[in-house]
């Protein structure tokens, strides 16, 4: 049986077609997974809060994670409520002192190998505020001393990163009415994503 020669055009062909084919696995099994569509795992459209006195946990499952570690930052907002130390004892004898509200932030990294499947639980804690306030603000002088003693969190800012920089989702809540100590109750809480 007598062999046909192939036409050089289609030798030239699949020559271009096996290196665009390499080219192209090469670029899939290199490049990480980025993240897609990030969002509170099931049901859980809003995460779940937690007034420590003087810190706001949040707490949730993220699903739709890439490759590469996580970032999860809050930031909240929330009327603090103080006392002032006169100067003489330092003694905290004029509670209910209202500062001005305060904004306090955490944030919490987790490590790509705690990923599975693009899902992670989360928990992070904002940081207690600054205390004593300087200046006395709301005492009757800067001499005074001024200590925050509780915080009702009226706002809560989510945001998650991967990677960092990068901010895969934002999830904005408001509490109505305002926090008070111990687990914040989901019908007090309403959340927007983005």
């Amino acid at each position: 049986m007598r062999k046909i020669p192939k036409n050089k055009g289609e030798k030239k062909m699949r020559k271009i077609w096996a290196i665009f084919t390499l080219f192209a696995l090469a670029t899939v099994l290199t490049t990480p997974a980025f993240a897609s569509s990030v969002h509170l795992k099931g049901d859980h459209s809003k995460p779940a809060f937690t007034d420590n006195g003087l810190t706001l946990t949040a707490s949730g499952e993220l699903s739709g994670l890439g490759f590469g570690d996580v970032l999860v930052n809050i930031s909240a907002v929330a009327n603090p409520t103080g006392t002032c130390g006169n100067p003489g004892g330092n003694t905290f004898q004029a509670p209910g002192q209202n500062p001005a509200p305060v904004t306090v932030t955490g944030s919490v990294s987790i490590p790509t190998s705690e990923l599975k499947n693009g899902n992670t639980p989360f928990s992070v804690t904002t940081n207690s505020p600054t205390t004593p306030i300087p200046g006395a603000p709301d005492c009757p002088n800067s001499s005074w001393t001024e200590i925050i003693t509780d915080m009702s969190f009226i706002s809560a800012v989510i945001t998650v990163e991967q990677p960092s920089p990068t901010v895969v989702l934002t999830v904005t809540c408001a509490f109505s009415p305002a926090t008070s100590n111990g687990p914040v109750p989901a019908a007090s809480v309403t959340c927007t994503s983005s």
